[in-house]
């Protein structure tokens, strides 16, 4: 069974950036659609951003962070990214990275069957 390991995650002041890393715990040659999503306090997980297997496939991202939000994969290595720019206090949740068989991403959750531990972002105003 696949597993997946976020890292990147921390504290930063409104205004700042991060960079989200997941990466699978073992090698594999298969490609994935790939998501990010995160969940506040007291809210539902939500998507963030998800992009489909194949290299140049379309990205998809959640309204609330069009614009500074940036995901990006390395399908050599199966590796997600997720730049985080210009961040805002209602950013801060954990933030789960998820992995489908499916060649075509989606926002839904029941889409991906391998999903991180995740890893805590927190803006402070």
């Amino acid at each position: 069974q696949m597993q997946l390991v976020e890292s990147g995650g921390g504290s930063v002041q409104a205004g700042g950036s991060l960079r989200l890393s997941c990466t699978p715990s073992k090698l594999t040659n298969r490609r994935y659609s790939m998501a990010w999503f995160r969940q506040a306090p007291g809210k539902e997980r939500e998507g963030v951003a998800a992009v489909d297997a194949d290299d140049g496939g379309s990205a998809k991202y959640a309204e609330s962070v069009k614009g500074r939000f940036t995901i990006s994969k390395d399908n050599a290595k199966n590796t997600l990214y997720l730049q985080m720019n210009s961040l805002k206090a209602e950013d801060t949740a954990i933030y789960y990275c998820a992995a489908s068989v499916s060649p075509l991403a989606a926002m839904k959750e029941a889409w991906y069957e391998y999903w991180g531990q995740g890893t805590q972002v927190t803006v402070s105003s």
